[in-house]
């Protein structure tokens, strides 16, 4: 039986306490309080179409704003995955989907490389509405955070959209589906898939 992929981590500073259980090999079960509704949201959307079982518990600052939860939760994030992944072996690595959402259509490419960073394609021709209580941007920071410590190579292609939530969603949406074929276990893959042997920075 294959050694079950689930990692639990804590974080606390002066602006963030955070907990968070990740489970790679799930079923899309999640229980998710970040104190910020729409990035709750996300977080679900996440752990239901990656089929990732996914605990997470923050507690934050936002009396002064959600700048500080948002990032310190995507750097926890990140960290959880990376810890459940152990040295990578066995693992496609490489994960890529498209997924449209009404007038909304998302791109992302990733690469679980060891070596992360995060990439941003939109077209001229979208123009995202504003939100004031969780914006495109915000999502990006999130973003940020979590495949830097992931270790995540993340591309994402905005093609269209006009709904700032739209466009949100299905960039996480896409980014789940994405991960989870790139974490998937290939029994033809032998070891750390990597011609260096590993996927270390």
């Amino acid at each position: 039986m294959a050694k079950q992929r689930v990692a639990h981590m804590k974080r606390k500073t002066k602006e963030t306490d955070i907990d968070i259980k990740f489970t790679i090999d799930g079923k899309g079960i999640s229980k998710i309080f970040t104190g910020i509704p729409f990035l709750d949201h996300m977080l679900t959307a996440l752990s239901k179409h990656g089929l990732f079982d996914l605990t997470v518990q923050a507690k934050g600052d936002l009396e002064i704003d959600h700048h500080h939860t948002n990032e310190d939760v995507g750097i926890v994030l990140g960290q959880t995955l990376a810890k459940a992944l152990g040295n990578k072996a066995g693992i496609r690595r490489f994960g890529f989907f498209s997924v449209p959402m009404d007038e909304a259509l998302v791109r992302t490419s990733l690469d679980i490389s060891g070596r992360p960073s995060f990439h941003l394609l939109k077209d001229k021709k979208v123009k995202l509405s504003s939100s004031s209580s969780y914006s495109f941007h915000d999502a990006c920071e999130f973003l940020r955070a979590f495949v830097q410590h992931a270790g995540i190579n993340l591309n994402v292609e905005v093609v269209n959209g006009e709904d700032s939530h739209h466009v949100t969603e299905a960039m996480f949406k896409a980014l789940a589906k994405s991960l989870d074929l790139a974490t998937q276990a290939d029994n033809r893959v032998k070891g750390v898939p990597s011609t260096k042997g590993t996927l270390e920075s």
